[in-house]
């Protein structure tokens, strides 16, 4: 079983993960944040495997918060999700310790592998698109 964090500042994108992540088999949410600090202290607790990060968050941002949480728990894994695919700020979290990253468009299946594989140790990211 992969014990999944989502921190994720907008929440019907934090929900709307959660309910997808809970329809994938081998993975289970044990936490939701609205922001890094939240993300943090969730991860804190324990029994977590990946955090599913968003970049863009108040207090303290995905970037910052990956930073603490990987230097923390070096055996939690950080898979950045985003926008877009160009976003400059995907190099700042993989230099912060993430270990890939995934576009907001991303399907289930493919949030399934990313998981599994972002969990087993691997790096991760999706390929751009064309237009990107």
């Amino acid at each position: 079983m992969i014990r999944v964090v989502v921190a994720d500042d907008q929440q019907v994108v934090r929900e709307g993960l959660v309910a997808l992540l809970g329809l994938i088999d081998g993975v289970q949410v044990v936490g939701a944040a609205a922001n890094g600090v939240e993300a943090v202290d969730l991860v804190a607790q324990g029994n977590v495997d990946v955090v599913l990060m968003d970049l863009r968050m108040p207090v303290l941002d995905g970037t910052q918060a990956t930073a603490r949480i990987t230097a923390d728990h070096p055996d939690v894994a950080v898979l950045v999700l985003t926008t877009y695919a160009d976003d400059a700020s995907i190099a700042n979290a993989l230099r912060a310790g993430a270990r890939g990253y995934l576009t907001k468009d991303a399907g289930r299946a493919e949030i399934g592998a990313a998981l599994r594989s972002t969990a087993a140790g691997s790096r991760r990211s999706t390929p751009r698109s064309p237009s990107a």
